[in-house]
């Protein structure tokens, strides 16, 4: 595993449900050797854990604030996490 991994926690608000946006979170995980999970919460926002290298988890969320013609995130709150060991993929929950 490399020294610099980091796991975080993230809360999306905005326009962040039924525009894609999870996919879109995966796309950016599976691009940056991310693991974690992204999930729509029944209050509109959508919550997530990533882990990865720093700079990826990093460039991963620069992206999702800069979102898309569809996807706008008005806010991101992140908080820290303890890595998780054995974690292989970045998967959507339901």
């Amino acid at each position: 595993m490399m020294a610099n991994v980091i796991r975080r926690y993230a809360c999306a608000a905005g326009r962040v449900q039924g525009v894609g946006f999870r996919m879109f979170v995966r796309q950016q995980a599976v691009m940056n050797d991310i693991t974690g999970w992204v999930m729509n919460m029944s209050d509109g926002t959508v919550t997530m854990e990533l882990q990865g290298d720093a700079n990826a988890v990093e460039a991963a969320f620069t992206a999702m604030r800069a979102g898309n013609y569809f996807i706008h995130v008005e806010r991101l709150d992140i908080e820290e996490r303890e890595p998780v060991d054995g974690e292989r993929d970045f998967t959507i929950k339901y």
